[in-house]
């Protein structure tokens, strides 16, 4: 019954406004689906939504500091709040990124909070994508989802690039005159792509304007688009749960959306704000005015890109100054090689789902999670990619490890060379070993359950140890990859909601079973 068919008074105005759109958008039976979808409980999951949150943070400070931020490249004299800098000639950008820091009211500390998200929201998809890889959630139906997600690390590392940029100090500018060096080294077009950037020879006078239509307006909604789709397809695939009693492939056990989950969410977002807030209150970074405005004929010494690209820099740091001739064109191997294989990184990552695939042979559909020891194989090459990562991150500042602790930087840059292709492997090799390792010691709990500590003398005289045996639950957990059904059909993703038995009062817990039908 409607509100308006309600016998013994008139509906309220409200109500007669959602009649309206239910009869012409169906929004009640959209709502009474999706607004009770289950969402399971796990710490892990909260880097999904750190991701989103800090990503609203961006678009929220971007638009206050793109309304006092002048993207040109005209040069002025500053005369402002910081004195060191006044009667200094400069860029308009420089110039209004000082203003925005000592004359705008609260411009300092908005413009800290949108780097420290930017830095934060890169870290927390590398983090979340970390996790769905070594627990195997990028599996059918899930892979493109998983290109989603690798497509916006991918944009968000050249979305952080062209941010990093637009201060047009001398930091910056160093970042840039390593984006040209890159550009350079391609075989034949180099000349011809640097040109074509930055309008000119370098460092040229459009970059500023150029990066800043691709910083605020071309990338974020392409962002936006992919994080809209990349939530879409989680409310229609259905979230991942790990195993445990009473999970399987064909439901989910959890919190509805609608209350709980929506209030968790909120909370948890007010927290990631304050907490971006608080760091970007305490702790300075990218103080461009201790920089000064960007010369092409100065470098800043310890120059350093943020995180998120410190690998790239190491490549090319730790790759020899290798030259060859071929038909009449110097390659730069050295700069060549590096920019070849930073793509590569990245693509072996993205492209890990189809090859898993086509290597184990299997189709079916998963919904429940893997427990990383029980994928040996995968966890190594995840750990693996990890430390090569690091390693490369960390040649990056071989200048700043060397200055640091007093070594030589030819001694840390060797070491760096020879850890690129020694340390990978090995990583590989302990973490499939320490894989099967944990995998023994869990046969070992189901078959003698656990110790006790307890000696006990038989009769015949033999002492033994006491071992107690596990609760049922615990023995699922660590049984259930070895007995799980291997899925049929394919699964139409209507949700039939149904109380748990372990219901929480009020049914804040719920189990949403997916029935399956044959294709």
């Amino acid at each position: 019954m409607t509100a308006t068919e309600r016998p013994g008074g008139r509906a309220s105005s409200g109500e007669r406004i959602a009649d309206w759109l239910d009869g012409r958008l169906g929004l009640h039976s959209l709502g009474r689906r999706y607004l009770r979808k289950v969402f399971p409980d796990h710490w892990s999951f909260l880097l999904g939504e750190i991701c989103l949150y800090s990503f609203v943070v961006l678009v929220l400070t971007g638009v206050y500091l793109t309304l006092f931020f002048h993207p040109s490249m005209n040069e002025v004299v500053y005369h402002g709040s910081y004195v060191p800098l006044n009667g200094v000639r400069m860029s308009e950008a420089y110039a209004s990124t000082l203003d925005i820091s000592f004359d705008v009211r609260g411009g300092l500390l908005i413009r800290q909070i949108h780097h420290w998200a930017a830095l934060i929201f890169l870290a927390a998809m590398l983090t979340h994508m970390m996790r769905h890889f070594f627990t195997g959630s990028f599996r059918k139906p899930r892979e493109v989802n998983w290109v989603f997600g690798w497509t916006l690390l991918l944009l968000g590392m050249f979305e952080g690039l062209f941010g990093y940029s637009l201060p047009d100090d001398l930091l910056s500018g160093t970042g840039l005159r390593f984006v040209n060096g890159a550009l350079l080294a391609t075989p034949v077009v180099g000349t011809y792509l640097s040109f074509f950037l930055f309008g000119g020879e370098f460092p040229g006078q459009d970059i500023v304007a150029r990066f800043y239509s691709l910083h605020v307006l071309l990338i974020p909604g392409i962002m936006a688009a992919l994080v809209v789709a990349h939530l879409i397809l989680v409310v229609y695939h259905k979230h991942t749960q790990f195993a445990g009693p009473g999970r399987t492939e064909r439901n989910v056990v959890g919190t509805p959306f609608m209350p709980v989950y929506l209030a968790k969410a909120g909370g948890f977002f007010f927290l990631v704000f304050g907490v971006l807030a608080l760091v970007a209150a305490v702790a300075t970074v990218n103080p461009v005015w201790s920089y000064g405005p960007y010369r092409a004929d100065q470098v800043s010494t310890g120059a350093q890109p943020d995180w998120y690209l410190g690998f790239a820099e190491g490549l090319v740091r730790v790759m020899p100054g290798w030259e060859i001739t071929l038909g009449g064109h110097t390659l730069v191997l050295g700069v060549l090689i590096p920019v070849l294989v930073f793509p590569l990184l990245l693509v072996a990552l993205g492209v890990h789902p189809f090859v898993e695939a086509w290597i184990t042979g299997d189709r079916r559909e998963h919904h429940l999670l893997d427990r990383p020891r029980n994928r040996p194989v995968r966890t190594a090459i995840g750990a693996a990619w990890i430390s090569l990562y690091l390693i490369l991150l960390a040649g990056g500042g071989n200048d700043i490890v060397a200055t640091r602790f007093h070594l030589s930087i030819n001694a840390v840059t060797w070491t760096v060379r020879i850890s690129v292709l020694v340390v990978p492997v090995v990583v590989f090799v302990v973490t499939r070993r320490i894989c099967l390792g944990l995998q023994a010691r869990d046969r070992a709990l189901v078959a003698h359950g656990r110790a006790t500590g307890v000696v006990r003398r038989l009769p015949h005289g033999e002492y033994v140890e006491v071992h107690r045996p596990l609760r049922p639950a615990e023995l699922h957990t660590l049984t259930e990859h070895e007995r799980r059904p291997r899925a049929t059909g394919t699964s139409d993703d209507r949700d039939l909601q149904t109380a748990d038995p372990q219901a929480a009062v009020g049914g804040a817990r719920v189990t949403a079973r997916h029935d399956e039908t044959q294709s």
